[in-house]
C-alpha cells in the first residue's frame, strides 16, 4: 500500500474551502486505498483529514513528538500512532514512511516541513513527489518568493522539477494519480 505524507496545520482555518480540501483529501486517500501519514494531532486541519479518512476505512498514521503528544493533542484513534523524540525525528520518520508529500495550507510548522523536504529532495535525499497546494492563493507569497530567488541567483532553474503546484483538490487527486501510477 502506498503511503501519502500531508503537511498541514494544527489549526481550523477561517477558509472553509481548506476544510473541504482537507476532507475530500483525506476521503480520497481511504478510497484509492493510500494511507495516510501525518503529523498526528486531532487538532485542527491534521484532525480533520485523519478523521475523514478514518470515516471512509483508511489507514492513519501518525508520528508524533513526546512533547506534543504530552499536551494531549494525539489523535487517540488512528490505525498506528508513532512517538518521536524531537521534530527532527518526527520529520525524518515521515519521509521514510512515505512515497510522496503533499503541503495544505498552514503555519510555520507546515512550511518548516515543506522547506525541509524540498531541500532534501534538492539534495538528492529522497526522490519521491511534492505537491504544494495553493488553494485560493495561500501560497501566492511563496510563488513570489520563489521568483525573487531564480531571478536573483538564489535558486537555480531547476526547482521547478522538485515541486508541483496545484490549486484545488481535483488538480491535486490527478497529481497524485500520475505520480503514483494508479
Amino acid at each position: 500500500m502506498k503511503r501519502v505524507a500531508v503537511y498541514c496545520g494544527s489549526r481550523v482555518p477561517q477558509d472553509q474551502e481548506i476544510v473541504e480540501l482537507a476532507q475530500n483529501l483525506g476521503a480520497f486517500l481511504a478510497q484509492k486505498n493510500l494511507s495516510l501519514v501525518y503529523g498526528g494531532g486531532k487538532v485542527g486541519i491534521m484532525g480533520i483529514i485523519a478523521d475523514a479518512c478514518l470515516q471512509h476505512q483508511g489507514e492513519v498514521i501518525g508520528v508524533i513528538p513526546t512533547a506534543i503528544k504530552e499536551m494531549e493533542v494525539a489523535h487517540t484513534g488512528i490505525s498506528e500512532l508513532h512517538e518521536t523524540q524531537d521534530m527532527h525525528t518526527r520529520k525524518a520518520l515521515i519521509e521514510s514512511l512515505s512515497d510522496l508529500f503533499i503541503v495544505l495550507p498552514g503555519g510555520f510548522g507546515t512550511l518548516d516541513e515543506f522547506f525541509e523536504i524540498l531541500t532534501w529532495r534538492q539534495l538528492g535525499y529522497h526522490n519521491k513527489p511534492i505537491i504544494l497546494v495553493n488553494k485560493n492563493g495561500y501560497f501566492d507569497g511563496l510563488e513570489q518568493f520563489i521568483s525573487r530567488g531564480l531571478s536573483e541567483d538564489f535558486l537555480r532553474d531547476s526547482i521547478h522539477n522538485l515541486f508541483t503546484i496545484t490549486s484545488n483538490f481535483e488538480d491535486t487527486a490527478e497529481m497524485i494519480r500520475s505520480e503514483l501510477e494508479f
